[in-house]
């Protein structure tokens, strides 16, 4: 496993994003400040993706996780492959310009990349940027982001237009959106559920397949509408402190309102 994931890094290439940001040299020199760099001064924390060419697949889709308490995750998925995932956890350290970061995965395997704004190039062997033809290929786009709308409480007032009574045995509903990990989680009256979500332009959303519990509740309509509504909403709409959850222009799925901070 640890031989494929190096191959994975020596052979392929990164990325193309979500959105192509301008990334100038400038901002991420060599010679930046320690006053004015890369960690300092950019929300770098978040979920970075891409799609790298492969020499023995039709390409391998990419994704890192960098946490603020300097651990990542990262996720390699072999397209066209039948085993095809690889999966590891780890720290990382940054260099001490606050321009570079190095991944230290298991068995002792290391990764640079040089990090820029909502961007990080993947480095050769040696820590430098890879240069010629490929050089655009070798770059991983963080997920867009959302202040309105992540790292807030959500409780849930609305389902397909009717107001959501709490009933006997009922827990409150609500779901919160975590910027630094591209998670979302929350309860649905019932059960805690858990998945990945990624935004998109034009307010966009698409949701991972969701994990629960498995606690049984006297009346579960409420938790299965819920649930569903996580499956097909594809976009959403942030008005002062209410949410709503919608499917292409149609009425919303789901409405919430911001949770009251005690």
């Amino acid at each position: 496993m640890v031989t494929l994931f190096s191959v994975a890094i020596l052979a392929c290439s990164p990325p193309k994003g979500i959105h192509e940001s301008e990334v100038t040299e400038g901002s991420i020199a060599n010679n930046q400040t320690l006053a004015d760099n890369s960690r300092n001064s950019l929300d770098w924390y978040g979920v970075y993706k891409g799609i790298t060419p492969c020499a023995d697949c039709e390409g391998i889709e990419t994704t890192i996780t960098l946490k603020r308490n300097s651990t990542f995750k990262r996720s390699l998925k072999y397209l066209g492959k039948n085993e095809n995932s690889f999966f590891d956890e780890g720290n990382f350290e940054w260099d001490e310009t606050g321009s570079y970061v190095t991944l230290m995965g298991k068995e002792g395997t290391t990764q640079m990349y040089q990090v820029g704004e909502n961007v990080i190039f993947h480095l050769d062997q040696e820590g430098n940027r890879i240069t010629g033809e490929l050089a655009n290929m070798y770059r991983l786009q963080k997920n867009p982001v959302d202040f309105r709308l992540e790292n807030k409480k959500w409780v849930l007032i609305e389902l397909r237009g009717k107001p959501v009574e709490k009933k006997e045995g009922q827990s409150e509903g609500f779901i919160e959106f975590d910027m630094e990990t591209g998670m979302f989680s929350g309860k649905n009256t019932c059960n805690n559920f858990f998945g990945q979500y990624e935004l998109m332009e034009g307010d966009r959303i698409k949701f991972g397949q969701a994990g629960s519990t498995l606690m049984a509740c006297p009346d579960m309509t409420t938790e299965q509408e819920f649930m569903e509504v996580l499956k097909i909403a594809d976009n959403y709409n942030v008005v002062d402190e209410l949410l709503s959850l919608n499917r292409a222009k149609m009425a919303p799925l789901a409405r919430f309102e911001l949770a009251k901070v005690d």
